[in-house]
């Protein structure tokens, strides 16, 4: 679920930052020479970092993060795991405490949009644990469960809102809140919005923003693709375009193998594979929620406890199953790619591809999920006939030959058990018909005590500890 903000941000060893999510030390060469002290962040910033033992900056940090504080706009590209997340947090929160705003004025101010409904919770997540010294409001938007929580949030008013296109459309269109005060607007993953269909959604709520000049636009990505690049100046003002890349485009400490097999002999290979290596946190890729059914109830057959992820998961379903596989509970989780952008978890010792996935980009997305934070971790993919054609163009995407070699008979289990058979699921059920305005106002980035009556943003000292969404429970998306 959430990413580690060790990811994100550099660990001080030793020190524990008192927080009930995973931490882990970063390894020295995943950070910069650049502390955050010297960047000049405003001091509810630093309280924050200083409190949670974070000192310097990770590469994507350091080289976007002293734009961004000058109102630059930016699109950046590095890879997963690497901490785009809190370099756009960090900037925007940063010109939102140290930037006044018009006494008649209410925000919101910031619309970050994010692919998936796990990527905006981890977003969201971290704004709070960020910004929980600045007193600054944000509210994660997106959709399946939740949907009058989140209402009531908007209507009593947010500094920031972090969401999926959908639902942030759907409030939006019914007068909940405005776009017209917005001055950041953040962008991440954006070639994963396009593969997912969300480009004219996008389109739709920048051209309902005021202009590209009038506010600070960033984007990020693993990717900068044509279209997204495209995109970005079409709708950004003269951005700053910034490249962290490894000396290979895969995650350096991933060890990759892939074996050739036929599509029959899969499940035996893959239940060797589990009976070799020890599955403590395993991710299986599939490409198909079919699949993914399928691949479960044999490894449950086979007396592996694992458990499905896939867009179709009820939300209090899904987040239970990411904190038990979080927490060490649950061993192997089987996901489509659905999830492949969202998981921030730390640990994650094995990556399986059962099926090579179609898009090269994938790939590198999918391995990404161990080997996170300067961790190590091992990737292994299962190539048969009906996906090895992706192959030659994964590794030309990669610039590398993966280590491959013919499946024997000796690695597969000889009879598997017959699969357990799974449960039937049902989509996330929808929050029924639309609301009126209920009256509701964004909020005032004034916490004066006086019921937001305008005034500066700025904050004289740690007089908050909060700037919590009241949402509590943030839910999923379209």
């Amino acid at each position: 679920m959430r990413e580690p903000i060790c990811a994100s941000l550099a660990f001080e060893s030793g020190q524990n930052p008192g927080f009930h999510v995973p931490f882990a030390p970063m390894n020295n060469d995943q950070v910069s020479e650049v502390s955050f002290k010297s960047l000049g962040l405003t001091p509810s910033l630093l309280d924050s970092l200083d409190e949670a033992g974070f000192t310097h900056c990770t590469p994507i940090q350091a080289a976007t993060l002293p734009l961004i504080l000058q109102k630059r706009d930016v699109a950046g590209q590095a890879q997963t795991g690497t901490g785009k997340s809190a370099a756009f947090l960090l900037g925007t929160m940063h010109y939102l405490m140290e930037t006044p705003v018009e006494e008649d004025k209410v925000g919101p101010w910031v619309l970050m949009l994010a692919p998936t409904r796990e990527l905006a919770l981890q977003i969201h997540k971290d704004a709070e644990l960020l910004g929980r010294f600045t007193g600054l409001k944000s509210a994660a938007i997106y959709g399946g469960t939740g949907y009058e929580q989140q209402r009531k949030t908007l209507q009593d008013g947010v500094d920031l809102i972090i969401g999926t296109p959908g639902r942030v459309i759907d409030f939006f269109k019914q007068g909940v809140f405005k776009l017209n005060n917005i001055e950041v607007v953040v962008l991440d993953e954006a070639d994963r919005m396009f593969d997912l269909g969300f480009i004219d959604d996008i389109r739709y709520l920048l051209r309902r923003m005021p202009p590209p000049n009038q506010r600070i636009n960033l984007l990020f990505s693993a990717t900068l693709s044509q279209r997204v690049l495209e995109l970005a100046y079409e709708h950004m003002n003269n951005p700053e375009t910034v490249r962290i890349e490894p000396e290979q485009i895969t995650a350096q400490r991933v060890t990759q193998k892939l074996y050739h097999v036929s599509k029959e002999e899969k499940i035996p290979l893959l239940l060797g594979l589990l009976n070799t290596h020890d599955p403590r946190r395993t991710i299986v890729f599939v490409n198909t929620k079919r699949g993914a059914d399928m691949v479960t109830g044999y490894l449950r057959g086979n007396g592996f406890d694992a458990q499905v992820i896939s867009g179709d998961i009820p939300q209090n379903k899904r987040q239970s199953l990411l904190k038990r596989f979080q927490d060490g509970d649950l061993p192997i989780l089987v996901a489509t790619d659905v999830a492949a952008r969202g998981l921030h978890i730390p640990g994650v010792s094995h990556v399986i591809n059962f099926d090579l996935p179609q898009e090269a980009e994938d790939y590198v997305h999918r391995i990404g999920r161990t080997a996170r934070a300067g961790a190590s971790g091992d990737a292994i993919s299962l190539a048969c006939d009906e996906y090895v054609y992706s192959l030659p163009d994964i590794e030309a995407y990669i610039e590398q030959k993966i280590p491959s070699t013919f499946a024997d008979a000796s690695m597969m289990v000889a009879d598997p058990k017959p699969p357990q058979k799974m449960e039937r699921r049902g989509g996330a059920s929808g929050p029924g018909g639309r609301g009126r305005r209920n009256g509701g106002s964004g909020s005032q980035r004034s916490r004066s005590g006086s019921g937001g009556s305008g005034g500066s943003r700025r904050r004289s000292g740690n007089d908050e500890a909060g700037g919590k969404s009241e949402s509590g429970n943030p839910v999923e998306t379209d």
